[in-house]
């Protein structure tokens, strides 16, 4: 093996080559990209701009919509680059702050779903104590803890990982800068840590799933028990697109880090990579806003607004075109 050192920085290789059919996924990717970017924006502004949705729910929601905004935006750009320019260098402190916002995004998007579970339970399984079992006070300290949890993991792996040595050659076989196979390229011994890193990813991806699992375990029992349709049929609605979105960020997340090492290769890590850090968060828009009548609702009305401050706009320029050719002809 190479003499280990500190490196000023790593390539990465990315996730598609100059095939026809990689610039086809290119592009797909760029525009699954666009679209989350997209999505997670108008999901945002609905919130602020609706009154109805000014709820602990949707301020959750809000959150996680950033989460995901600010993913897309720490991992696309940098892969766009290196493919487009084939400047695949990454500096050693670039990298670092990739893994510490990939962490703090993915840990606190953990933790955030674990809060939107509690809410729906109380809302479902107490409404009348809501004021008082979710209260905004509540509500600010559990995104408050989503997010400095997820940042304590992320700066407590992005220093680990780059203070190992690493071998004279640091190509990364990946399209961005993450733990696991960063530690492939060190060349001293980093069982002990990767050790740690494992004992992190069961506490910031189990313990908030079992959370999970346990509030929607009590909410199925009380929605069974009620005898309005209607109310059992919004209950299942609005946590039927919780549920799916727990199931796709959990999913890729368990498949990703809770794997041995053994079972890891380079390709399976890059396609589950891609699939949680670009096409779960263009879902998540997706998923709310079609299962939601209460987002639906108020993007219909924002549609709308917009529509008739077109035609107004319109039907303005036309009076004003209309006047400067009568004081023309005059």
């Amino acid at each position: 093996m190479d003499k280990g050192n500190t490196t000023a920085g790593f390539i990465l290789l990315g996730l598609f080559n100059h095939t026809t059919a990689h610039l086809l996924l290119f592009v797909l990717v760029l525009t699954v990209s666009f679209n989350s970017l997209v999505g997670n924006a108008l999901l945002l502004l609905l919130i602020h701009q609706d009154c109805r949705l000014h709820t602990p729910m949707y301020f959750l929601l809000s959150q996680l919509s950033l989460m995901d905004m600010m993913l897309v935006s720490t991992i696309v750009p940098q892969m766009v680059a290196g493919y487009l320019t084939g400047k695949k260098f990454i500096s050693a402190t670039g990298c670092g702050f990739q893994i510490f916002f990939f962490l703090t995004l993915g840990g606190g998007e953990c933790f955030l779903l674990a809060a939107m579970s509690y809410d729906r339970y109380v809302a479902i399984c107490h409404p009348l104590r809501y004021p008082v079992l979710m209260s905004w006070q509540l509500c600010w300290r559990l995104t408050l803890g989503s997010w400095l949890l997820g940042a304590a993991d992320g700066a407590m792996q992005a220093a680990a990982t780059l203070s190992f040595q690493f071998c004279s050659r640091n190509e990364v076989d990946h399209f961005f800068c993450e733990a696991p196979v960063l530690l492939r390229l060190a060349c001293g011994n980093t069982s002990a840590f990767e050790f740690v890193m494992y004992i992190c990813c069961v506490l910031m991806i189990l313990i908030p799933f079992s959370l999970i699992l346990t509030s929607y375990g009590l909410i199925l029992a009380a929605v069974l028990r009620m005898r309005s349709t209607e109310a059992r049929k919004k209950a299942f609605t609005t946590c039927s697109s919780h549920l799916a979105v727990v199931g796709l960020f959990y999913g890729a997340a368990t498949f990703s880090y809770m794997r041995p090492a053994s079972s890891r290769s380079a390709k399976h890590d890059k396609v589950v990579s891609a699939f949680y850090t670009i096409v779960t968060p263009m879902l998540n828009p997706l998923i709310y806003s079609l299962r939601n009548s209460e987002v639906k609702d108020s993007l219909r009305k924002c549609v709308t607004r917009c529509a008739a401050l077109t035609r107004k706009d319109a039907l303005l320029g036309l009076v004003f075109s209309g006047d400067s050719k009568g004081k023309g002809m005059q």
